[in-house]
């Protein structure tokens, strides 16, 4: 999906990938993560953020809730993580990272939810009255008081199957005042998902029907005496993104492949950021005048469409990939015609490394020419103690 744009605004980290692999430093089915280029991109959104005074909450499940770069990324001056689930919660808590946003997309089940709580999170999204409660009760035993973003989703909402949850507009005055009782939690912020999303035809981040039912929320909360409250606007967070959020009311945005330069406006027009991944395989074999490089990376949503296939950039060929079917395992990508086993595969394509089963290289160096592999992870952010 993105190749064109890594060998043309990135062609130091295809170098940096052709070596590791001839080197045998990785294996194939590996993320190498550029962290030059992404701390470059964080600066840059961090920058126009800084310039109209939204809050950036970084996103890292795409690229394996990696601690490494969370690390680096709190040094820059992010406020913190948004974990969109309980287990990447727990892998920040564990590794040193401040949480700005817990619960959003994924609530926190009530066995995790006070080690959560005692970590002190700056907000936790909240779809039912019920988890409320535990947040409360939760945030008492650890004697604070924790803020709530409240999640808005209304009939004319769009939504993402598998993401389904939230409170209707209509019911926010009854819950407002619940909240009000309750002496350990209190109203935060509303959010929505997606706030916002690339628009093909028009070429550029519009608002999503969503923010219908934010406009609602924010009136209903205004009426009913709240102020100061966040206003957080997720998804598509980049540099080009953030006047939008300021020019929506928006305080808040979390930044995921923005800091990747993996946005679809990334691929489709230029724009500050760099990509910053490439996923390295290696062809296995062949088969009916076809061959196929080890998988184990495939995120459905990718748009996988091409590869380059060789020893080094200067060599290398372009092929046509082609993912297996959805129903599928991907133990193997395919290509539309016959290369040399052991042949390094390079792909980049749109993906959500946390839900695969790849490894993940971070690698610092490659912009100055003096590439450094500073650890293997898993994709679920545990740095591996050996190579393989």
């Amino acid at each position: 999906m993105f190749l064109e744009k890594l060998i043309k605004r990135n062609s130091r980290l295809v170098d940096c990938a052709f070596q590791l692999h001839r080197e045998g430093k990785i294996l194939p089915d590996t993320y190498i993560l550029d962290l030059d280029s992404i701390l470059y991109n964080a600066r840059e959104i961090k920058k126009e953020a800084d310039k109209y005074g939204i809050e950036l909450y970084f996103m890292l499940k795409q690229i394996g809730r990696n601690s490494l770069i969370g690390q680096e990324l709190m040094k820059l001056g992010y406020q913190g993580a948004v974990a969109v689930d309980y287990r990447e919660a727990l892998c920040y808590i564990d590794n040193g990272i401040h949480l700005s946003n817990v619960g959003h997309l994924v609530q926190i089940p009530k066995a995790a939810m006070e080690r959560i709580i005692a970590a002190k999170p700056d907000y936790v999204t909240v779809y039912s009255y019920e988890k409320i409660l535990e947040i409360n009760e939760a945030a008492k035993k650890c004697g604070r008081v924790q803020k709530l973003l409240i999640r808005i989703s209304d009939p004319d909402s769009r939504l993402y199957s598998g993401q389904i949850g939230g409170f209707h507009s209509d019911e926010l005055e009854e819950l407002f005042k619940k909240i009000d009782k309750l002496e350990n939690v209190r109203v935060g912020g509303l959010t929505v998902f997606p706030a916002l999303l690339y628009a093909e035809k028009e070429n550029k981040i519009l608002p999503t029907a969503n923010l219908k039912a934010m406009e609602r929320g924010k009136k209903i909360a205004q009426e009913h005496g709240y102020s100061d409250l966040n206003i957080n606007l997720p998804s598509a967070t980049c540099t080009a993104s953030i006047p939008l959020i300021s020019e929506l009311g928006g305080s808040s945005g979390e930044p995921g492949h923005g800091l990747t330069g993996t946005t679809p406006l990334h691929k489709y027009s230029e724009q500050i950021e760099f990509p910053a991944y490439v996923y390295v395989s290696e062809i296995s074999h062949c088969f009916n005048g076809r061959s196929y490089c080890y998988g184990g990376g495939h995120y459905r949503r990718g748009h996988m469409e091409n590869a380059l296939v060789g020893t080094e950039r200067e060599t290398a060929v372009h092929a046509k990939a082609v993912a297996p079917d959805d129903d599928s395992i991907d133990y193997h990508f395919e290509l539309e015609e016959e290369f040399p086993v052991g042949e390094c595969v390079l792909m980049t394509f749109r993906t959500q490394i946390f839900t695969v089963r790849s490894q993940v290289a971070v690698v610092k160096g490659i912009q100055s020419g003096q590439p450094e592999l500073l650890g293997l992870y898993s994709p679920l952010g545990e740095r591996l103690e050996k190579n393989w």
